[in-house]
């Protein structure tokens, strides 16, 4: 007779060999070092090479993600100071997808399932909070610092 609640356990090993259960984390690395490579190797500091932030063109207002790219291209050049002085916030949400691709891979390597992130609704409200502080506050005389 078969148990019940070892099927239901999220701790229940998936099928497949170690190579199975690390293609989905490493196909996820390469796409990301493949996106990373791109803006290494071509600058958005010049003109034309990227689309112009349409809320930037069009208001002449920061939106979170202005300097995103120019933070990326940093990053691929290795120059921390660079990347935040260009997307603060998207330098630390570039390293909590690192953290949060290390727990994946690492579950993945030792057989465990790894849910998706479920988060709550005070989780969003608290990173809607959060952007819009961040965009409000880069667009301020004394926020000038965090503007791109």
């Amino acid at each position: 007779m078969s148990d019940p609640l070892a099927q239901a356990r999220p701790e229940a090993r998936p099928a497949g060999g170690v190579p199975r259960r690390l293609a989905a984390p490493l196909g996820a690395l390469a796409a990301v070092a493949a996106a990373f490579a791109v803006v290494g190797a071509v600058d958005p500091n010049e003109p034309g090479h990227y689309p112009v932030c349409p809320l930037l063109h069009l208001t002449g207002v920061y939106c979170p993600a202005c300097g995103g790219l120019r933070s990326a291209h940093a990053l691929a050049h290795g120059d921390l100071t660079a990347a935040l002085g260009a997307n603060a916030l998207a330098v630390a949400g570039f390293a909590a997808c690192a953290v949060f691709w290390a727990v994946w891979f690492g579950r993945a390597a030792r057989g465990r399932r790894t849910p998706g992130p479920r988060p709550r609704a005070v989780h969003r409200w608290a990173l809607g909070g959060l952007l819009l502080a961040f965009t409000v506050v880069r667009n301020l005389p004394f926020g000038s610092g965090l503007a791109p």
